[in-house]
């Protein structure tokens, strides 16, 4: 692929900037707080965690780390049996070792571990019947009790975190996840939780306007790289296949995708791959047109799934529009009425296009749409 990564999460020299930021991450997870950080998808939080921990590691800190995504569960069942699978193959190899565990730290539940399943279909831990309440708290404290009888140090990663939200009787799991994250702090469990979350709206709601976390994680926010410090990783990293590019324009490449490494890595990865030496405005452009052509079919899709009025405050969105209860902005944009406006906001939150910041100002959550939507849809 090149010098221009962006199948995976960096860390080490391929991270770019944010070095203080991670340094205030480390700080945090070394104290022992839980921390929970959410963006809207590839802004950079898994690779931000990464390279905090590979630091660490390098640091010498030792502790072990348990990662467990959330993003296809949709029954508490299956929460649970995939975060025991997740910490079980982290803490331990071998059959014997994954039926002490279960034998030792989830006694009295519906947990077992099966031989047979084991061996037809190498799942490591088993229900034997409906997970109840007392199932849930006791395989959520698992990591902790390990770690703690071993004297040993676990981060526990959590990916799309929100999606729990949606499981019928989620209550029980953020009741029980609350149980966990407070205990940590009292009874000394070797465990600390990264939380993260991709829907930034869902987990905005979880975290930061419910009170139910308050006073156990800690919000951390991972800014976007500096525009010269990204300018410069592109003029290198041209360098590197024998290409050039001004440091003027890999400026205006930083600013066009507002940093998102994501989108500039696929961005420079294009133009490295169109020309054997300079890069040049034209040169560009058509690289636009190619990876704006590349993510088109998911913006027309997001854009058929609304209604009409739906569409309507998305475009007041784009014009700029930041009163949207003003009698002028609802019969301009045909939005009905207030109490319509508020439905119709909440409606597009809930679908993750746009956010609404401090100032209760909108923000579209994708910058690359937000371009598609000013020079094509509404164009």
């Amino acid at each position: 692929m090149g010098p221009f990564s962006y199948d995976k999460f960096v860390s080490g020299k391929n991270y770019i900037g944010r070095k203080r930021e991670c340094r205030a991450l480390a700080n945090l997870l070394s104290s022992g707080e839980n921390v929970v950080l959410y963006s809207p998808p590839k802004e950079g939080k898994m690779s931000a965690i990464q390279n905090t921990l590979f630091n660490m590691k390098m640091s010498g800190e030792v502790f072990s780390v348990c990662t467990v995504n959330f993003f296809n569960v949709r029954t508490i069942e299956s929460m649970l049996l995939k975060f025991g699978d997740a910490v079980l193959r982290s803490l331990a190899t071998t059959a014997d070792e994954y039926e002490q565990i279960i034998s030792a730290h989830l006694g009295g539940t519906h947990f077992v571990f099966d031989r047979d399943r084991y061996q037809d279909y190498d799942e490591v831990v088993s229900l034997n019947w409906d997970a109840d309440a007392n199932d849930v708290y006791f395989m959520l404290r698992l990591p902790g009790r390990i770690a703690a009888t071993r004297g040993e140090k676990l981060y526990m990663v959590i990916d799309d975190f929100q999606n729990l939200a949606e499981l019928e009787d989620s209550d029980k799991v953020m009741r029980a996840f609350k149980e966990v994250l407070g205990e940590r702090r009292l009874d000394g469990l070797g465990c600390t939780y990264i939380i993260t979350g991709s829907r930034h709206n869902a987990m905005k709601a979880i975290f930061a306007k419910s009170t139910m976390f308050r006073g156990t994680i800690e919000n951390f926010t991972v800014p976007s790289a500096e525009d010269g410090e990204i300018a410069e990783y592109i003029v290198k990293g041209m360098l590197l296949t024998g290409k050039v590019i001004e440091k003027d324009a890999a400026l205006g490449v930083a600013k066009m995708f507002s940093c998102n490494m994501w989108y500039i890595n696929q961005f420079v990865s294009i133009c490295d791959s169109m020309t054997k030496g300079y890069i040049t405005n034209a040169l560009l452009m058509d690289a636009l047109s190619m990876l704006v052509s590349v993510h088109e079919p998911r913006f027309k899709y997001a854009m058929a799934n609304l209604t009409w009025h739906q569409v309507s405050f998305l475009q007041a969105v784009i014009d700029g529009v930041t009163r949207f209860t003003s009698a002028d902005v609802i019969r301009k944009y045909r939005l009905n009425s207030s109490a319509n406006v508020v439905r119709v906001k909440e409606a597009l939150m809930k679908k993750e296009l746009i956010t609404f910041n401090d100032q209760d100002e909108p923000v579209v959550l994708d910058v690359l749409f937000k371009y598609w939507l000013e020079k094509f849809y509404f164009a």
